[in-house]
């Protein structure tokens, strides 16, 4: 199993891509979205943009990661 973020590109430099997940950057390649632009949202799998998806369904995704961390009481992250 993987998990993909949805990430908002601010930058590129050729392959490489800033993005912004939440507020936190990182740098993520885009060699597999070579039609990835600044404003698109990305799916980041290891580094990696693997596709581009729907800005809705970006932040509907990023909406419910949101919900979900808020909802986690710090016991349940140390089992």
């Amino acid at each position: 199993m993987c998990v993909a973020v949805p990430s908002l590109i601010t930058a590129l430099d050729g392959l490489d891509a800033i993005v912004d997940v939440g507020g936190v950057t990182r740098k993520a390649n885009v060699m597999l979205t070579p039609d990835a632009k600044i404003g698109d949202y990305v799916l980041i799998h290891a580094g990696y943009a693997i596709s581009i998806v729907d800005r809705e369904e970006a932040e509907a995704t990023l909406a419910l990661f949101k919900e979900l961390a808020e909802n986690i009481e710090p016991e349940e992250l140390n089992p």
